[in-house]
This record gives C-alpha cells, sequence and structure tokens, in this order.
C-alpha cells in the first residue's frame, strides 16, 4: 500500500519544494496537496506526474485561516483515506512584513550580528488583521486552522500498529519573548509571526504529550533564512541583489542560511526517513547550509510546557474579539489541549 504524505502549502516555496524532494526520495507515495489557490496546485500536480508517473498526486482545497474550509476539507480526505502516514504543517502567513530600519542599523554595529540575521529577531513587524472567524489571521492560519485539521483527522491519523507523523514548518523567529498566555493570538503586539511559531512550538509538545500512546508522533521543522515569496516583498529587489553576497559570506559564520525552498526542505525530507518514536519531542529539528552549500540537519532545544504550567490557559483567554460558536467551541478544545 502507498504512503499517504499530506502538505498544506503546496503550491510553492517551501510547500512544493517539499513535493518535488519527497518524490525523489520514493516516486511510489501518494502525495496530496492541499492547497488554497486550485488552478495553482493542479499546475504543480501536472508538474510532479510528469516528472514522477510512478506516484500518485491528489488535491483537496483548503483555507487553513477559516474554519467552514478547514472543516469541509477533513471531511472530504476522511471520505478518501484509511489513514494518512505523514502530514506536513506547512501552510503559513507573514502578512505585510515591515522592516525596523533603526534595529537594522543597531545591529549593524553590534555583536548579534549574525543572530539578528539568522533570526530576524527584532527586525520585522506585521499588520494583522481579524477573519471571518473573529480570529487573528496569523494565529488561525500558521496555528489554530492547522490544529483543527489535526482534530478532524484524528480517525485517519491514530493508530499504535503503525505510528503517524506531523511535521510542523517553525521558525528560528519563534520567540519566547513575543509569546504572552494572556495574548495567545498577538492581537495586541506587533510580532504575530514569531509569536505563532513559538505558539507551534509549544503545541507540538502538547500533542506529543497526548497522542504518543495512540501512535501519532509530532515534531517542529525551521528551514532557515531563505528568498521566497513571503521574504522577498520585506526588500526592494536592488537591496536584495546587494545583500545576497553578504548573506552568501555570512554562511561560513552561521548555518541559517539555507536561501533556496529546496535547501530549506533538509530537515523536513530527514524526518520523513526517521522513526518517530525514536525522536525527542523537545527536539527543533534546523535545516542547515555550510558555507560551501552542503546541505545538513542540526537541533535545537525546544522549551517544555512549564512554560504554560505557570497558568493554565483559561477558556476563552486571548481572545478578545467576538468569535463564532463554532470558533469558539474549538479554542476552548485549543486551550484544553495545552
Amino acid at each position: 500500500m502507498r504512503k499517504v504524505v499530506l502538505v498544506t502549502g503546496a503550491s510553492s516555496g517551501v510547500g512544493l519544494a517539499l513535493c518535488k524532494r519527497l518524490l525523489e526520495e520514493d516516486d511510489e507515495l501518494h502525495v496530496c496537496l492541499a492547497c488554497r489557490n486550485m488552478s495553482k496546485a493542479e499546475a504543480v500536480s501536472a508538474d510532479l506526474l510528469a516528472s514522477h508517473p510512478a506516484a500518485e498526486v491528489s488535491i483537496v482545497q483548503v483555507d487553513v485561516s477559516n474554519l467552514k474550509s478547514v472543516i469541509r476539507a477533513s471531511s472530504e480526505l476522511k471520505q478518501r483515506f484509511q489513514r494518512l502516514d505523514y502530514v506536513y504543517l506547512n501552510a503559513g502567513i507573514m502578512p505585510n512584513p515591515q522592516l525596523n530600519i533603526k534595529a537594522l542599523f543597531c545591529g549593524l554595529f553590534s555583536r548579534k550580528v549574525i543572530h539578528m540575521f539568522s533570526t530576524a529577531e527584532g527586525l520585522l513587524t506585521q499588520e494583522d488583521k481579524v477573519t471571518a472567524d473573529g480570529l487573528q489571521e496569523v494565529f488561525e492560519t500558521n496555528v489554530f486552522g492547522h490544529f483543527i485539521l489535526i482534530q478532524e483527522l484524528e480517525p485517519l491519523l491514530c493508530h499504535r500498529d503503525s505510528p503517524s507523523q506531523l511535521i510542523w514548518t517553525s521558525s528560528r523567529n519563534a520567540r519566547k519573548s513575543n509569546f504572552h498566555l494572556e495574548d495567545i493570538q498577538h492581537s495586541r503586539g506587533q510580532e504575530p509571526y514569531s509569536s505563532s511559531k513559538y505558539a507551534v512550538d509549544l503545541l507540538s509538545v502538547a500533542l506529543n504529550r497526548n497522542f504518543n500512546p495512540r501512535g501519532l508522533y509530532s515534531s517542529v521543522v525551521c528551514p532557515g533564512t531563505m528568498v521566497t515569496n513571503m521574504t522577498y516583498g520585506i526588500l526592494p529587489p536592488l537591496v536584495w541583489t546587494l545583500l545576497l553576497p553578504i548573506i552568501w559570506l555570512l554562511r561560513f559564520f552561521a548555518n541559517a542560511f539555507t536561501l533556496t525552498p529546496y535547501n530549506g526542505t533538509e530537515a523536513l525530507v530527514w524526518l520523513f526517513h526517521q522513526k518517530p518514536e525514536s525522536l525527542n519531542p523537545l527536539t527543533k529539528y534546523l535545516s542547515a547550509t555550510t558555507g560551501f552549500g552542503s546541505n545538513y540537519v542540526a537541533t535545537q532545544k525546544r522549551p517544555p510546557l512549564s512554560t504554560l504550567a505557570q497558568g493554565r490557559l483559561r477558556e476563552g483567554a486571548g481572545v478578545h474579539v467576538c468569535v463564532s460558536a463554532v470558533s469558539h467551541s474549538a479554542l476552548s478544545h485549543f486551550f484544553s489541549t495545552i
């Protein structure tokens, strides 16, 4: 029986590169592209099948920033498949990123210049908005929509005799300082992307605690610093042209500069070959690239759930907008999980 891999955000960037690399590893996989834009997904599907005619490629339409879309897609997947072996929770947004020029120039003349470029810590702010579900868009897209997807797909994922893997795309930009229990959606802050990725790290630990005995394992990955559709708009093209030679040189001092989506998938592909029960649930897996362009996987210890043990999230914590009944019920389940 073919193994089934579900990839969200599969029509571009890391998601697209991942699908190509997975089929290079095993061209008998069934890869299901979970995408918002069907025309893009259909073009990707045709391209993948042309390169790997022995594979199976299917499409499910889903917008993880819309709970009705998530539930509809989950229902469709449960009709198609008996199980899912791998779910790559990759779709994400960083809306309207703005560069903090002051922080950039201060960092350039500090000892933290390499760390600053590696993590973008303090460099980027974003303008968030509220979705139709009454939730912050970055939180719902990067965290909550995927959580509901997992919840709805439980029957396809929990099999003790043959474990399934959840693999989240996180970030080195996931900073504890940007995550606050009283504002879990980061509705009052300016760095919702960083906050959402820290929430992903914590949620993955909680999912392992709750689901490992049932045969479901969760890991998080950082693909590194890349030039993709998400990052390219941060600076004018001319500035990127001037910066790229500098970033290539920085590779000799820091491993985070993977630069391309292909390189960024290194850790995601590595996890595809691992036995999930042998992995440390407190480890974040980092795609890394040497100064000479060789790819490898590095590791970083993640925070334990003691961060949340300081006070159990009460029902509705961090929700400062009027949410729908469906959203409120789902949020309650989210809070009880972590």
